[in-house]
């Protein structure tokens, strides 16, 4: 199975995995004839830049002859003129506030652009995403939410050409690591926010993120909106036979890291499906605890470390009904999860032991419910998936959030798993 593995280490945005994109032997013809097909004023300037030491290729959308449109707030329904961090507006662009364009509007404009079916979905897939993101934050429906006039053309020139880039690049999977958002705070429509914007944040439901401490916007929504759609997974680099590496370059040149994105192609190799580790086993017996502080026990554990907690009825002597409670951890942390059983139960001893035991090679990969994000738990035994279970307390949130049945959004949740693997 080929792979391509986002190194986001400097975050990403539309035009910086355009520029990994064409690094990596997508055709610059093939982008150029895609965008110019839009009909929406736009067209690509593409070059060679040094970032950080690093050579990357590095795509510019042109609008109306400007370069550096307002990135911020381009998917959003107030019209303010706002820029990315990255992408820092040039004095005089012009900005037009008349209209802006609906998703009905931009998806009649892909509908009719002459790119692959595959390639309209994905790109659709993506705006929507723009575009519920948005909804969610302003309390509106996503048919209300426009983009800016601008910030459109440049939207659709990054999307769609993502779309068609990312189907030409012929891969089977598409896997991020962490995205790095960066720090400080950036101007949006409706006034001065922390970094990551809203619109990220929301987008990024379910992956893995950190900040490395730069002061610069690192992830915009239309490179979050990118990775929500063509991420199957976040994940740490994958096994694979190397093909290719490839750097799409941002705009600025930050200070003491490359500011680029990393797209390496590969063959998977296959990996150990399972892994042998130790674990330390707590057990005490308890007949004199007041079953109220038993549950309140081992939420205590969980949140102290423990790898696992239960309980089993056992039956002790003297004929008194009790409870066996045994906690898994990991051996550094037994002494003080041991010192958590005397202080917060009856227990006047508690049995140690260590065992080794084999786990599944396991990972989480995230599914669009209609109604958000749900992460799966996906174990594997012998190159299938042997067991995958939505994350119960995503399934609860939703389900409140919603007024819904628990069990309809972890059955929904499950069948668009399975839809998605058999698609």
């Amino acid at each position: 199975m080929r792979i391509a593995y986002l190194d986001c280490f400097s975050g990403i945005s539309g035009d910086m995995f355009l520029g990994a994109l064409l690094d990596a032997g997508v055709s610059p013809a093939l982008l150029e004839k895609t965008v110019a097909a839009l009909g929406v004023g736009a067209h690509l300037e593409i070059g060679r830049v040094e970032r950080g030491g690093i050579r990357a290729t590095k795509v510019d959308v042109i609008v109306a002859g400007a370069r550096g449109k307002p990135r911020r707030q381009e998917h959003g329904h107030d019209r303010g003129h706002h820029h990315h961090e990255d992408s820092p507006a040039q004095p005089g662009a012009a900005v037009p506030h008349e209209h802006g364009r609906g998703l009905k509007e931009i998806r009649e404009i892909i509908r009719h652009a002459g790119i692959s079916a595959g390639a309209k979905e994905t790109a659709i897939a993506i705006f929507e995403a723009l575009g519920q993101a948005e909804a969610e934050i302003h309390n509106v429906s996503i048919e209300k939410i426009h983009f800016h006039e601008v910030g459109a053309a440049d939207a659709l020139a990054d999307i769609v050409g993502a779309a068609v880039g990312a189907e030409a690049l012929g891969v089977d999977e598409w896997v991020c690591s962490p995205l790095n958002l960066g720090g400080g705070t950036v101007e949006c429509a409706h006034g001065i926010f922390p970094v990551p914007a809203p619109a990220t944040l929301k987008l990024l439901a379910g992956a893995s993120v950190y900040s490395s401490g730069v002061q610069a916007e690192l992830v915009t929504p239309t490179g979050a909106a990118i990775v929500s759609v063509l991420a199957g997974r976040f994940a740490p680099f994958p096994a694979m036979k190397i093909e290719k590496s490839a750097y799409g370059a941002g705009t600025r040149d930050l200070h003491g890291q490359p500011n680029v994105l990393r797209l390496t192609v590969g063959e998977a190799q296959a990996r150990a499906e399972t892994a042998s580790d130790l674990v330390a086993v707590l057990e005490a017996n308890l007949d004199d605890l007041n079953p109220q502080l038993f549950g309140y026990v081992m939420e205590r554990a969980l949140a102290e470390g423990a790898l696992d907690v239960f309980g089993a009825p056992v039956q002790m002597k003297k004929n008194r009904p009790g409870m066996l409670l045994t906690v898994l951890c990991r051996p550094e942390d037994a002494d003080r999860l041991a010192k958590l059983l005397f202080t917060e139960t009856t227990t006047l001893g508690v049995r140690r032991r260590e065992e080794r035991r084999q786990v599944l090679r396991r990972e989480s990969v995230s599914v669009e419910t209609p109604w958000g994000a749900v992460r799966m738990k996906v174990a594997h035994l012998n190159g299938s998936v042997a067991n995958f279970a939505p994350e119960y307390e995503d399934c609860r949130r939703i389900a409140g959030e919603h007024h819904l049945p628990l069990k309809t959004v972890m059955q929904e949740a499950s069948r668009l798993y399975l839809e998605r693997q058999h698609g």
